[in-house]
Order: structure tokens, then C-alpha cells, then sequence
């Protein structure tokens, strides 16, 4: 069973120069995947974990590994529907919490922004196209707006035609371009009538309405895409949406809304995946699985077991509180035994952790034909005990803390820091807990430092070869990894960030409105990298990052001449139309003035 995973064997994570083959497994418990302290040069105290525990580097990243992916490796940009669309009321589209959420103001969104008409991508399909074709990707992960299909998320209620066109003519234009489609079905922006009229995911009935929209979306769209993600991210859409309240619908239930949210979110995966098995796979022959994002948790102090426990804890409450369920069918005994040890001392009678039937156990073990993993970063954990009195939470429920190392590359965002050693940790991990699943990275990639605007993004550039490289090391390993999604396409609408986050590999500017997209210096190096298939030699990388800031060098002008070429069009647009009119008034006053001359 999954719940002794950590007691299975684990590799040794090193590469040298990919030359050698992985050091045996080690039939060991998890604690194997982290090396001896004086290979990591720890030289922090318990006490001042967050200034002292600085680390000097990772055997992992001791070099670097040059190479080539698997044949047939795919590699892909990612969008989400809220964050790119715009035409939040068109063409039939109902409202979701999202929209909900962000027109309520009152600081919501970072600068009270909103996502109304965010990339304008709706009306902006072709463009965004031959963008992709532009970065030479085999596939596009974007996901469907379940209000734009079903307005109040009911499909009883009504199917939008239009909707449905819009994304059909999206799903033909990526197979005419040859680019593989993957599809999320539902990334966060739930219809606001399923909220309104029945709690979203605090109420079951959410989860079989779910199953009618994705049988809604086998059926139109199942001809043509063969890979199928249920949710995105389910965990921080249960986190900050019933818990934090950051998110939409913005709800604080501490301690149970999470749990609960979580629970029904499973259920709902599970039986959108059992329909397509028993109704569509024999049909279409696709693939369903779900994506769930985990940075990676390091102990703080490695020679502490209570920190190592606290890693590891980290971990299961992070991805194994969905994926256990999915591959061993019940939530790991660590965080049944925690949350229902504090719902006890907190005078509750029952867990705040709900509990699946023998039933629903069977029914939802199993129910994933691939892993989707995403990532950005890593955190050091060390263990804090949080007493009950304090009320239940998600935090107080883990015992721990998360820190980071102030050596670590800080790429602006307050939590993003590139630490591309714990991709690789995190790979292997999954791959041993999981039963050696297919794994598609579905999201990794970098913000923009600060609030810059320039295109010429190197810090994205090392992120990027960092963590792909990392990557290349744990398909070495022996991890099962058949594609990767960098996130993302362009820049767009972060949530509760609003647009100060900028995770595109095309900067969009956002004051214009065309909406018009730029490619930064890192599209041409991820560019390069899908078209070597990985890092070939020293000298060929090398050159692509320099051909890569020459170039946007160059785009960088053509930016800043941007505002007067739009002044100049706007004059222009003014001016000819007023000196044409002019003229018009001019020859006809000319014109009464001759024929009266000649009367």
C-alpha cells in the first residue's frame, strides 16, 4: 500500500555527466533520499534555521548533464481558460466564482484588477497558434471554461453552442498545426450558479454535475483529444478557496472547508475517469489522469528525525492527500491520525478529515492512466508543533514550517526561488510512492523579477535549463517522465497577483487594448531546447543563450518604439479622417460659392 511507501526503495539521485548509470536502489526508507549532512555542507542551527541553514549547493547539481530526451519526448507551453480568455460575458458564457470574486473589489486581487478581457484570447485564436508554432512545441495544455460550455454548470439546463465552437475551432486549428491538444476540464472557474444554488465543492451534488460536463466534453471533443486533465492544481484551489479565502469563492471554514472541498473534488475525478473508461476510452483510445502541483519539502536539519518526519509529512499533505487516494484508494494514515487526533482534542466528535466508504475506496483507487505533476520550487521543513487550542487549520494540522535558504536564487515573487535540485527529488519521490506512473510534468516555470518589463528575461533562461536539466537527470534515473509543460504561453491574469506576475514566454501588454504579445528571450531558448531534444553540448548551449539575449535585444528596441508607433497610428487615426472631412467641407463650400458666381 502506498501509506509504507517511504519504506520502499529509492535511488540514490546523482548523474555525474550522464555517463554513469544511477547508484542502486536502496532498500531504505525516504530518509535515503536525502544525503549525509557533510555532503551538503550544512552549517545552520535549529535555532536560526532562516538565516544560518544555508546549504553550499547539492551533489545533484555538482554537473551538468548533457543529452538528449527519449524519442517521441513532448514538450509543451500551458494556459489556463480565466487567465487568457477575456470575454467573460460573451457569446452566451455564464458567470464563474472567478468573475465573481474578482468584480466584488475591495481588494481581492492585487490592484483590485480584473480578468474580464485578460489576454483577449478568445477573439485572438490564430494568433495564438502560430505563437506556438513559433516555439516549435508537440503540445498545448489549455483548459475548457466549464460556464462557457454549460452557463449555470448544469447541462440539463443548457449546452452554448457557441462555446462549444469556440473550442472545437481551437482543438482543429492545434491538429492543423501539428500540436497535440491536452485538456484540463476544470482549472478553478467553477460556474457561480453551482456556488450560489449549492456550495460548489462543499456539497457532493457538485462532484455529478461535473461528471455530466466532462461526459459533455468526451463526447463533442473526445474525437480529437486523447489527453484528458480533470483538475489542475485541486489543492490550492481547495486551499485558498475554502480555507485562506484568497481565492474564489473566497470562503474561510477553517480546518474542514479544505477537507471537505478536497474530498468531493476526488470523488468527482473518479467518476469523470470510471465514465470515460466504461463509455469512451474503447471509441476514442485517450488518456485521463489529473494534475497535481507539489513544491518539494528538504529537512531542515537532516540529522533530526523529527525533521525528517516533518519532510516527509510535508510531502503527504501536499500530493499524497490527492494521489494516494487515486493510486492506493484511501488518504495516507499520517494525515488520518493527525487531523483526527486534533478534531479530538478540539471537543469534535468526528474527524474534520472525511472518510471514503470500503466502497468509494475501490472505486477511486486506480482511477488515473497518467501522473501530472507540476512544480516551481523547494522549501526547507522543520518541525513545529502546533497546540489544538488554536483552532483547526491546514497549518496547524502539518506540525511544521516551511523556510527558505536566502542563497536561493529569488526570482521577485515572495515564494518562486529556483532551487532545480528538488525537481529531481520530487520526480523520484513520485515515481517510487506512486508505483512507477507515467508523469507529465504539467506546470513548472518562473515570474519575472519584480515588476520589470523588459524582454530580455535570463534569470527565466537559468530557471529553465535548470530545471529541465534536473529533469533530464531523473529520467536517467529511471522515472517514467513522458512530457513537460513549461507554464506558460503568455503572460496572463495570476489570481489574487492580478497581472503583477509574469509567467509568459510572450510579455502581452495589458494597457493596450489589442493585447499585443512580444517573445522574451526565453522563448527562444526553450525554443532550442525542444529542437536539440535536451542540451546536446557545452558549446551549442552556450550559443543559445547568447543568440537568445541578442535577439531579444533586438525585440527590446522594437518595444520601446512602440508607444510613439501607437501615438503615431493614433494621430493618424485622428487626423486623416479630420483633414478628409475637412477637405469634403471645404470643395462643397468652394462648389456654392461657384454656382452662385454663375447664377
Amino acid at each position: 500500500a502506498a501509506d509504507h511507501a517511504p519504506n520502499q526503495s529509492l535511488r540514490m539521485l546523482r548523474c555525474g555527466l550522464c555517463s554513469q548509470r544511477a547508484a542502486q536502489a536502496l532498500a531504505i526508507s525516504l530518509r535515503a533520499l536525502w544525503p549525509p549532512a557533510a555532503a551538503l555542507g550544512v552549517s545552520g542551527t535549529k535555532d536560526n534555521p532562516r538565516l544560518g541553514a544555508t546549504r553550499k549547493g547539492s551533489p545533484e547539481e555538482a554537473s551538468f548533464c548533457y543529452g538528449t530526451f527519449p524519442l517521441g519526448f513532448s514538450w509543451g507551453v500551458g494556459s489556463s481558460a480565466f487567465q487568457t480568455e477575456g470575454a467573460w460575458d460573451q457569446d452566451g458564457k455564464g458567470p464563474s466564482i472567478w468573475d465573481a470574486f474578482t468584480h466584488r473589489g475591495k481588494g481581492k486581487v492585487l490592484g483590485d484588477e480584473i480578468a474580464d478581457l485578460a489576454c483577449n484570447g478568445y477573439y485572438r485564436v490564430q494568433e495564438d497558434v502560430a505563437l506556438l508554432r513559433e516555439l516549435h512545441v508537440t503540445h498545448y495544455r489549455f483548459s475548457l471554461s466549464w460556464p462557457r460550455l454549460l452557463p449555470t454548470g448544469i447541462r440539463a439546463d443548457q449546452v452554448n453552442e457557441k462555446g462549444i465552437k469556440f473550442y472545437s475551432d481551437l482543438i482543429d486549428a492545434l491538429l492543423k498545426s501539428n500540436i497535440t491538444p491536452v485538456v484540463t476540464l476544470h482549472h478553478w472557474d467553477l460556474p457561480q450558479l453551482l456556488q450560489v444554488k449549492h456550495g460548489g465543492w462543499q456539497d457532493v451534488s457538485t462532484a455529478n454535475y461535473f461528471s455530466d460536463y466532462a461526459n459533455l466534453c468526451f463526447e463533442v471533443f473526445g474525437d480529437r483529444v486523447k489527453h484528458w486533465v480533470t483538475f489542475s492544481d485541486p489543492r490550492t484551489m481547495a486551499g485558498k478557496g475554502y480555507e485562506t479565502g484568497h481565492h474564489a469563492p473566497g470562503l474561510k471554514p477553517h480546518g474542514t472547508g479544505l477537507y471537505k472541498a478536497a474530498h468531493h473534488i476526488i470523488k468527482a475525478h473518479a467518476q469523470a475517469w470510471h465514465s470515460y473508461n466504461s463509455t469512451w476510452r474503447s471509441k476514442q483510445q485517450g488518456l485521463v489522469g489529473i494534475s497535481l502541483n507539489c513544491d518539494w519539502g528538504e529537512p531542515m536539519d537532516i540529522s533530526n528525525p523529527k525533521d525528517v518526519e516533518a519532510a516527509e509529512r510535508y510531502l503527504q499533505f501536499c500530493l499524497g492527500w490527492f494521489a494516494n487516494p487515486i493510486y492506493a484508494g484511501d488518504y495516507l494514515q499520517v494525515m488520518k491520525d493527525r487531523i483526527g487526533r486534533k478534531s479530538a482534542e478540539q471537543g469534535l466528535d468526528m474527524s474534520r478529515l472525511p472518510a471514503f466508504s470500503l466502497q468509494e475506496k475501490r472505486y477511486i483507487k486506480g482511477t488515473s492512466d497518467f501522473l501530472g505533476l507540476g512544480h516551481f520550487t523547494t522549501r526547507y521543513i522543520t518541525e513545529r508543533n502546533y497546540p489544538s487550542r488554536q483552532g483547526p487549520s491546514y497549518q496547524n494540522d502539518r506540525d511544521l514550517v516551511e523556510l527558505v535558504d536566502p542563497n536561493w536564487p529569488d526570482l521577485g515573487s515572495k515564494w518562486l526561488y529556483s532551487v532545480p535540485w528538488g525537481f529531481r527529488r520530487l520526480l523520484n519521490f513520485a515515481q517510487t510512492q506512486y508505483g512507477d506512473p507515467p508523469i507529465y510534468v504539467t506546470e513548472n516555470g518562473a515570474s519575472q523579477k519584480l515588476h520589470s518589463s523588459q524582454l530580455c528575461d535570463e534569470w527565466r533562461i537559468h530557471y529553465l535549463k535548470g530545471y529541465i536539466n534536473e529533469m533530464l537527470k531523473a529520467i536517467k534515473d529511471g522515472v517514467n517522465i513522458k512530457g513537460y509543460t513549461s507554464w506558460s504561453l503568455l503572460d496572463q491574469f495570476e489570481w489574487e497577483k492580478g497581472y503583477s506576475d509574469r509567467y509568459g514566454f510572450y510579455y502581452v501588454e495589458f494597457n493596450n487594448r489589442n493585447k499585443p504579445r512580444y517573445p522574451k528571450a526565453s522563448a527562444q531558448y526553450y525554443k532550442k531546447i525542444i529542437t536539440a531534444n535536451g542540451f546536446p553540448n557545452p558549446r551549442e548551449v552556450e550559443s543559445w543563450y547568447l543568440e537568445a539575449l541578442e535577439t531579444c535585444s533586438i525585440n527590446s528596441q522594437m518595444f520601446a518604439a512602440e508607444p510613439a508607433l501607437r501615438h503615431m497610428q493614433m494621430v493618424t487615426e485622428i487626423t486623416v479622417p479630420t483633414v478628409c472631412s475637412l477637405c469634403v467641407l471645404l470643395a462643397a463650400v468652394l462648389l456654392m460659392l461657384l454656382l452662385r458666381s454663375q447664377s
